[in-house]
Formats: C-alpha cells, sequence, structure tokens
C-alpha cells in the first residue's frame, strides 16, 4: 500500500506539511512588512547594504535589461538595479502583499514609478511566460521557499537565452570558531531586536532558524547547476555569513 503521508519542509527548525509553509511564510513578513528594512539595517548593522551593493557589481546591470526580482519585498534590489542601469523595467514579485505595499511607499518607488511592477506571486509557479526576462534576482529569499529546486527551475524558464541568475542569500562561515560567534549572536540577540523594533520575537526566532536549515554553499551551488545553469559561481561575502551565487541561461 503507497504512503500517503503528506511531504513535509521545515520552518525554522519545526517540521510541518509541504502544504503549510506558504501561508506561515506570508505571516511572518506580513507581520514585519512596515519594520523590514529597519530591521535589515539593525540586525546587519546596515551591512546588507555592502552585500546589495557587491550583488550589483558583479551583475552589471546594462541600460534597457528587464530584471524580476523575486521575493523583493520593498524593492531595495530592483532599485539598485534600475539606478546602475540607468534604463530597463524591473518587476518585483512577492508573495506578501504587504512587504509590496511598504516598497510601493518608498520615495524611490515614486521616482522610478514607469520602469516597475509590483506582483504578488510564488517563486515556484511564476506568471510569467518562458524566455520573458534578462535578469532573475532573489536576496534573502529563496531559503523561504516551500522547494528552492522549483523556484530554481522556474528562473530557469523565464530567463531569456543569455540570461542571468544571481542569489543573495544567508550562508555558511567556513570556520567553526566564527561560526559559533556568529550563531551566539543571531540566536540571542536578532529575535531580541526583533521584539524591540518590530514588536514580533517570533518571526525573527523563525529568520534565524531558517538561515541555519539552509544548504552550504557547495550544496546550493549543485542546486543551480542542476536546474540547468551554466558557468555557476559562488562568492562569499562577511566570511561566509552571505553568499552571492550566479549562473547563465546558455
Amino acid at each position: 500500500m503507497s504512503d500517503q503521508s503528506p511531504k513535509t519542509t521545515h520552518f525554522g527548525f519545526t517540521d510541518i506539511p509541504e502544504s503549510e509553509k506558504a501561508g506561515r511564510v506570508r505571516g511572518v513578513f506580513g507581520s514585519v512588512a512596515s519594520k523590514y528594512d529597519v530591521m535589515n539595517d539593525a540586525m546587519s548593522f546596515g551591512i546588507h547594504r555592502i552585500w546589495k551593493d557587491a550583488m550589483m557589481d558583479w551583475l552589471a546591470p546594462r541600460a534597457g535589461q528587464t530584471l524580476l526580482d523575486v521575493a523583493g519585498g520593498t524593492g531595495d534590489v530592483s532599485f539598485r538595479f534600475l539606478g546602475r542601469a540607468g534604463s530597463g523595467h524591473a518587476t518585483v514579485l512577492d508573495l506578501t502583499e504587504p512587504m509590496l505595499v511598504a516598497g510601493r511607499q518608498r520615495a524611490e518607488a515614486g521616482s522610478m514609478a514607469d520602469m516597475l511592477d509590483w506582483v504578488v506571486g510564488d517563486a515556484m509557479a511564476l506568471p510569467f511566460a518562458d524566455n520573458t526576462f534578462d535578469v532573475y534576482t532573489i536576496s534573502f529569499g529563496i531559503r523561504n521557499v516551500t522547494r528552492p529546486q522549483e523556484a530554481l527551475n522556474e528562473a530557469f524558464r523565464v530567463l531569456k537565452p543569455g540570461g542571468r541568475l544571481m542569489v543573495l542569500e544567508f550562508s555558511q562561515i567556513p570556520n567553526d570558531m566564527m561560526q559559533k560567534i556568529y550563531d551566539l549572536y543571531s540566536f540571542n540577540i536578532i529575535p531580541r531586536m526583533g521584539q524591540v523594533i518590530a514588536n514580533d520575537r517570533d518571526s525573527y526566532q523563525y529568520l534565524v532558524e531558517s538561515i541555519r536549515k539552509f544548504p552550504d554553499q557547495d550544496s546550493f551551488l549543485s542546486m543551480v547547476r542542476a536546474a540547468g545553469f551554466e558557468q555557476a559561481k559562488f562568492r562569499n561575502l562577511s566570511m561566509g555569513i552571505a553568499c552571492l551565487h550566479s549562473g547563465w541561461k546558455l
């Protein structure tokens, strides 16, 4: 007799049915949307801005390119992309509408309105035709996807031939002592920041746990290649606290 038990995935350190994860993630980011950018600055001491700039340096946006920024939330990466490109178009897609609302309220959104679209959607089932975009980015979002490999497969599908994938995500520090120090900070300080700044300790506890459940740099590189991307590489940022993965649809 076949096993009809539901497939499970992780939500932080808790195993849950796959069917529940998207709803829980939507709840987390809906809760913190209004304080999301403030918390990013507080948690990383502003270093997330340097990481995103490093992402743009490697990506080297060109005038006229079309970007799909998945889990793009408040538009931070899209604004940077359009600023570097000078012209073009960015589609910000996120599972959580309050995050998009917060993004549309930012000053950059007003000045770039003609170059931006905001779409509620799922990274595993993108509402776009094949071969649509020049660039696909996802920043600090793919670890929240129920099945990350399916998100990478979708990225490959919607990119044009010659298109570029760029993933910015928290990763693992290849030094046991430094990782332990970082863990002490993450598990003891970040949830408390979430309570003080966003009035939401549980959401930031989940976010810290989700980082520890995400594949390491080499394992994720294998997933990028499995989706069909070529010339796939990664670069560690801040000793591996974050990592950039790049690949091309050739």
